[in-house]
């Protein structure tokens, strides 16, 4: 298995290329990384400059940049799944200076958490299906936007949230159904924080019940402590971080699919103390190399 961490970490505290490039190699003795767009807006005027220096950095500390991801910052919007047909075309468009973005770092790959539906939509009969379909030709025609920059796949991270698209099992198989005569291929992020959210789906679900039917389309692996009743994103140790990693591990090779990269995603809060963040970052990568039985 091959782990790496999503630099999501870094959020406002290094936000400087070379400053998270070297934390990451130097500190956390990783090589594989996922860029996260908190660090960089595609909607900057200078982001070719910017997505350079990000190449050039990871260059420099040999890292290679598997991917990149939507964010935070983004994921906070509707996206995709806007009501309002104008910001869904602003958000298309946002996915597609991404996704030149990403092509201009080296990475390979583009994607995530594609959009929400707004609370009373969900009542409107019909309407949720309406937005489905929509949301699929959008997916094909980035899809040729991505193929055009020449990355391999797009990614659709599914979340535990019945306004989001995809939000269940199922809904992810359908996805990956309707999109199999895309550009590129569409991979899906699973975060084993989203998949085990027992709120939504019950304390019976366990993570064989989301990799063995989507294992094909499962193109990166999210990990991250938590309580099971939150998307915690915490590190090791937490007080209440419930995660067994050695399972998780175990799953993973059970379902075929210990060749798909595990990134770490840790989020703290913004206030939170800095050299504590960093320092929990280092214990939660040696936790996750000791339990993954990575070097």
């Amino acid at each position: 298995m091959s782990l790496g961490i999503n630099v999501g970490f870094a959020i406002k505290r290094l936000p400087e290329p070379a400053q998270w490039a070297r934390v990451v190699r130097e500190e956390l003795g990783l090589e594989l990384i996922q860029f996260s767009f908190d660090l960089l807006d595609p909607w900057w005027p200078e982001h070719h400059r910017l997505a350079r220096r990000v190449r050039d950095a990871a260059c420099e500390h040999e890292l290679t940049i598997h991917s990149a991801q939507v964010g935070l910052a983004m994921y906070t919007y509707n996206g995709l799944l806007h009501p309002d047909p104008d910001a869904r075309t602003a958000a298309h468009e946002w996915w597609r200076r991404a996704i030149a973005v990403t092509a201009e770092m080296g990475a390979s790959a583009m994607g995530g958490p594609l959009g929400a539906l707004t609370d009373p939509e969900l009542a409107e009969p019909g309407l949720r299906e309406r937005r489905y379909h929509e949301l699929v030709e959008s997916l094909f025609v980035l899809a040729e936007h991505a193929q055009a920059e020449g990355l391999e796949a797009l990614l659709v991270e599914p979340t535990p949230l019945p306004r989001e698209i995809p939000s269940s099992i199922a809904e992810a198989e359908r996805l990956a159904a309707d999109l199999a005569g895309a550009a590129v291929p569409m991979r899906y992020v699973l975060d084993v924080g989203h998949a085990l959210y027992q709120p939504l789906y019950g304390i019976e679900t366990v993570l064989a019940d989301w990799l063995v039917p989507l294992a094909s389309h499962i193109g990166v692996l999210h990990l991250q402590n938590t309580d099971f009743q939150s998307d915690s994103h915490w590190g090791w140790p937490a007080e209440h971080g419930l995660l067994d990693v050695r399972d998780f591990a175990a799953d993973v090779r059970d379902a075929g699919l210990a060749n798909v990269p595990v990134f770490l995603e840790l989020f703290d809060a913004f206030e939170a103390d800095d050299a504590t963040v960093l320092t929990r970052v280092k214990t939660s990568v040696e936790h996750c190399r000791r339990e993954l039985g990575v070097p």
